[in-house]
């Protein structure tokens, strides 16, 4: 699938996926679902939890 074809799906612009996918943006919870939704996956498996280490 595109770029284009997911942003279209999702009802967003195209250089947002392309953020999302470069991890310069977080997606909203709807935005999260709506994706997990497309690719009938656990947003779990798409999106992870980056933790910061604690200093």
């Amino acid at each position: 699938m595109s770029q284009q074809e997911l942003a279209q799906l999702v009802g967003v612009r195209r250089e947002t996926i392309v953020h999302l996918e470069n991890n310069r943006y977080n997606p909203s919870l709807e935005m999260a679902l709506k994706i997990a939704e497309i690719f009938q996956l656990p947003v779990e498996d798409i999106f992870q939890l980056n933790k910061k280490e604690e200093k």
